[in-house]
């Protein structure tokens, strides 16, 4: 499915469902390790959603060990040794 084609399902937080599709691309190598995932401004210029929930998304990736942020770069998808080894960065 396409960013345009996304269609919100009712009942179930947006930041959830943002998430939910980042986390499905990961785990089809649709991104793959090292790729940089949408940024907090991106997802708001997508999703039309608040810098609130962007962040949401962001710190719900970092705590499952899907990515890791580096300041002022962004946040890039692990592998799967550095999910294994990757400290809690919240």
């Amino acid at each position: 499915m396409s960013d345009q084609d996304f269609q919100w399902k009712p009942g179930i937080p947006r930041w959830v469902q943002i998430y939910e599709l980042i986390r499905g691309r990961i785990e089809s190598g649709e991104l793959a390790p090292g790729d940089q995932v949408p940024s907090v401004l991106q997802l708001q210029a997508t999703y039309g959603i608040a810098t609130a929930t962007g962040q949401k998304v962001h710190r719900a990736l970092r705590a499952d060990r899907l990515v890791r942020t580096e300041p002022g770069m962004g946040s890039f998808v692990l592998s799967e040794a550095e999910r294994a080894t990757s400290p809690d960065q919240d």
